[in-house]
């Protein structure tokens, strides 16, 4: 009894010391006494109902180091950087690491200095990984986004396969499954595929009362957002699919003079992207425009809204990205705008990016004749990759090969970067033989080694920007000087403002005609499969909007939330006084159009909100201001 009280006090007492709470959210300390009592477990909650906090805290209350594996770098990245930001000693392993680095966490983990280690599913059949875990003290196995694991999950990752032939080395270590979005059929999944004979299941309801969904079919999304946005003081996020459509309306807003408002995407360098991320962490009113490369990880409480440009990919994607908002109970909103011509369009984009089996093979066969990569050859260098030449080359459109290389990066058979970075240099000689190289050359070095730090002596991080501001050439000179004495072998040029490529598994024609090319057809009919449901729930009017979603995720016996748009239309009784109160207290503020009414009371049924005015006309409560424009009488 003492010891239960004991452990309950040191379960409390490190919330409080590292996160900085007194209680917890609900089911968070059913999970984490589950996984401390060595049970396995399975933890659904949804996006924002504190997930991580389910196997980080017992991490540091047992001894040992928890394994947790994880599918994406950028999340492992992210989440070791938060851990370290509190004083936990977290670690991750990837490709991008040399030996030397490995050891060094090898080594933490083997004194027991590093609570949580985060891996690639890939990583549990590295050999080298898998005798130096033999030798590190596991506390328990925490599996993230566990819906990978299933082919009827949103992002399956065969890798997930490892873990339960992984788990036989490791017999008395609980595993722990987490993940925000999946259904009954993906739970099957995750029990069998894990190994799960004994154990616990936690489910919470994927139910969120506080956001108020709004699904508004219209053509000018751009005044749309704009009038929503200059009646609100609040923070938000607006999803685009694109990254042009986030930077071109963040333009169009700024220019009308809304300063709070930024854009967001993957192809921005690592330090903007870590600029507007803070700035609108701070901020109780700034607003970001962005891909879906924006939002995870991220835990901010006073997000207001959540804007969708677009409909998104599919239903887990659109339930992850609206509970970013209201994760601090207040009342929220969800906005997603559409029109027929757009569901159009995006079907046939998603028909576009889907490559046959011809095209498949021959973007990978051009990867590997490009950088010449034989049969069964692993190389060691990082090669510079350019898309459009392999489009002008193969004659395949764009999207078909992004989407072909972000496959292989899935599946860890290439390390794909991207992200705009600092450009790197190294010599490949000694400086003493400096004076061997031809004078041009040897001049142009000198002067590199003068401008940059530490080229001397290994491989260099440097801007081109500043470079040439320091040795005053312009950047296209600079680029192919150093473009020059790098095909003559005398440095190592790898251009930060380029896509790069590094080939992770030795070349095997015949997988990637059989396993391969069969694993992705698999994973593109899921995706068009999960576009349809979206499309459906996108244009249905008749069933309440959160049942729909609770439904799909398997809540059986679901109710109308009330709150949405459909059930209030489908209530006008009840919620009749209702809106003609909000019309009144905004009138109050100012005069305002039927259009803006509409948008400052999240109001999208036109002809029903003209409805109430009139009655309020009738009742001498307004007037009209001019032909159009209604105000407080």
């Amino acid at each position: 009894m003492q010891s239960s009280i004991n452990i309950s006090n040191l379960i409390t007492q490190t919330l409080e010391n590292f996160w900085g709470y007194n209680s917890f959210r609900d089911s968070q300390e059913e999970i984490i006494n589950a996984v401390i009592s060595g049970k396995d477990t399975i933890a659904l909650l949804p996006t924002g109902g504190g997930k991580s906090l389910c196997y980080q805290l017992p991490a540091l209350v047992l001894e040992g180091t928890c394994l947790v594996i994880s599918p994406l770098l950028a999340l492992m990245k992210d989440q070791v950087q938060q851990l370290k930001s509190k004083g936990i000693e977290a670690e991750y392993l990837s490709s991008e690491l040399d030996e030397l680095q490995e050891e060094e966490i090898y080594g933490r983990c083997i004194e027991g200095l590093t609570k949580l280690l985060y891996v690639s599913p890939e990583r549990l059949q590295n050999k080298n990984f898998l005798e130096r875990i033999d030798e590190i003290a596991i506390s328990f196995i925490a599996v993230d986004e566990a819906h990978c694991i299933s082919e009827w999950g949103q992002d399956f990752r065969p890798s997930y396969q490892n873990i339960k032939n992984f788990r036989n080395q490791f017999k008395n270590v609980p595993c722990l499954a987490l993940t925000a979005t999946a259904t009954p059929k993906v739970i099957e999944d995750i029990k069998v595929k894990l190994g799960f004979n004994q154990y616990l299941i936690f489910k919470k309801s994927f139910i969120r009362e506080n956001i108020e969904i709004f699904i508004d079919e219209l053509s000018d999304k751009y005044q749309y957002i704009f009038e929503l946005l200059k009646n609100s003081n609040s923070s938000g996020i607006i999803y685009s699919r694109t990254r042009r459509d986030a930077e071109e309306l963040s333009k169009f807003l700024q220019n009308r003079n809304l300063k709070n408002v930024d854009f967001f995407h993957a192809g921005l360098s690592v330090r903007e992207k870590h600029q507007k991320q803070e700035k609108w962490l701070k901020s109780n009113n700034q607003v970001l425009i962005s891909t879906n490369a924006f939002g995870m990880g991220i835990d901010k409480e006073n997000v207001r809204f959540v804007i969708h440009f677009s409909p998104p990919a599919s239903l887990e994607n659109y339930y992850q990205e609206i509970g970013r908002a209201g994760r601090d109970g207040e009342k929220s909103y969800a906005f997603l705008l559409w029109n027929e011509q757009e569901l159009k369009n995006l079907d046939d984009v998603f028909q576009n990016q889907t490559p046959n089996k011809t095209e498949f093979l021959k973007t990978i066969s051009y990867l590997y004749s490009k950088f010449m990569i034989a049969e069964n050859e692993l190389p060691e260098q990082i090669f510079e990759v350019n898309i459009s030449k392999i489009q002008e080359f193969t004659k395949i459109s764009k999207a078909k090969i992004i989407n072909i290389l972000n496959f292989l990066h899935n599946q860890e058979l290439i390390y794909l970067n991207t992200v705009k970075s600092l450009s790197t240099l190294e010599l490949k000689f000694e400086v003493y033989d400096l004076e061997n190289l031809p004078k041009k050359d040897s001049f142009f070095v000198e002067l590199l080694l003068r401008s940059i730090d530490g080229l001397s002596t290994h491989k260099a991080q440097f801007s081109e920007a500043n470079l040439c501001k320091k040795i005053g050439v312009e950047n296209k000179f600079l680029k192919e000087r150093l473009r020059e004495i790098h095909n003559k072998g005398f440095v190592d040029y790898l251009d930060g403002s380029l896509d790069i490529i590094r080939f992770l598994k030795p070349r095997e024609d015949r997988t990637f005609s059989g396993k391969w090319w069969n694993l992705f057809e698999q994973i593109q009919k899921n995706k068009l499969q999960k576009w349809e449901e979206m499309k459906f729930y996108t244009r249905n009017k008749e069933f309440c909007k959160m049942k729909l979603i609770l439904t799909y995720f398997g809540e059986k016996n679901a109710k109308n939330c009330g709150n949405c748009y459909v059930c209030k239309e489908k209530n006008p009784t009840q919620n009749q006084q209702s809106i003609e109160k909000q019309i009144l207290e905004a009138l109050k503020k100012r005069a305002a159009t039927l259009d803006e009414l509409a948008i400052m009371l999240h109001y999208p049924q036109k002809e029903r909100l003209q409805e109430h005015l009139i009655f309020l006309l009738e009742l001498g409560k307004i007037r009209m201001l001019d032909f159009r424009t209604y105000m407080i009488k």
